[in-house]
């Protein structure tokens, strides 16, 4: 008795192990396997083509001295502050929003705001081209009507990160609004009533309420947008990087080392080199929200 109770609880256990397998492998070998090999691509010189050099560490010293990789990275902070606090803000606003109840027709307004989300990114980078273009732009014809000249937004630094800014933004703010709203509904209406009837205006209640009890979810979509803006891509690579770089992103500097000088060896120590910028960022933002809440 004690044989097949223990044969059939090992049997258990294996049925257990063999249904969550499929997970643990694609993990292996689409997560674990590719960090793994690009951690030792790092210390060599490689080309796809010949053999493997290896190099030790002086993949990572060129990159301490590569100006090129500097400007990237400044590049790609400029962005990210550009895109992700705006961004943020105004999806709070609009979740609150939609979630007060003289609203009508909620789903529509709901739909429209996260379509951006699912909508081609090469498609909205071929609209926003044309909305910025220097000479037919529909921006620079707003403009005009103000006494402003023509701006060269894909010739001047300062151009080139608000359009590539305003195309992150328009894409992931519906999301974090929505991913605001879900949070929002969960708190309870008797202390917006409450609040009401003390005399506080939304804006208070907005400020001393929604934000206190929204904090975890504010904290989740600050370190997803952190963790996004760091690898900011496409929008970029289809908008341009602009003649002195302007454009140029840290992920787009790889894609270039990469794939079209071959140099696979520095594109892996440019990738682990992001990877700890991002999880740099990362425990800052958990200090930061500890400091919050011990506060």
């Amino acid at each position: 008795m004690k044989t097949k109770k223990y044969s059939k609880k090992s049997s258990d256990r294996l049925s257990g192990y063999l249904f969550i397998s499929p997970f643990f492998i694609l993990f292996g070998v689409f997560g674990v396997f590719p960090l793994l090999f690009t951690s030792f691509l790092s210390f060599h010189k490689w080309d796809i083509l010949g053999t493997k050099e290896f190099i030790g560490l002086q993949n990572y010293k060129l990159l301490f001295t590569d100006p090129l990789f500097w400007k990237a990275l400044g590049n790609t902070f400029s962005i990210w502050v550009l895109s992700t606090i705006p961004q943020l803000i105004a999806a709070l606003i609009i979740a609150f929003l939609l979630n007060q109840a003289f609203l009508k027709a909620k789903d529509i307004f709901r739909l429209g705001i996260f379509m951006p989300n699912i909508t081609s990114i090469v498609a909205v980078a071929i609209v926003f081209s044309a909305m910025f273009g220097t000479k037919y732009g529909l921006v620079n014809y707003a403009l005009s009507f103000l006494g402003i000249d023509p701006i060269n937004w894909s010739g001047s630094y300062f151009g080139t990160h608000v359009v590539i800014s305003t195309m992150v933004m328009w894409r992931w703010v519906g999301y974090n609004a929505i991913i605001y709203l879900s949070g929002l509904q969960g708190i309870s209406n008797d202390l917006y009533e409450a609040a009401t009837i003390d005399g506080a205006s939304k804006f208070q209640q907005l400020l001393h309420i929604t934000i206190p009890l929204l904090r975890p979810v504010i904290i989740f979509t600050v370190l997803q947008s952190t963790i996004g803006g760091m690898q900011i891509f496409t929008e970029p690579l289809l908008f341009g990087k602009g003649g002195s770089n302007q454009g140029l992103t840290i992920t787009l500097y790889l894609y270039e080392e990469a794939f079209t000088r071959f140099s696979f060896g520095y594109a892996a120590a440019i990738a682990w080199m992001l990877f700890f910028i991002i999880i740099i960022f990362s425990l800052l933002n958990i200090f930061l929200t500890r400091k919050i809440r011990s506060a």
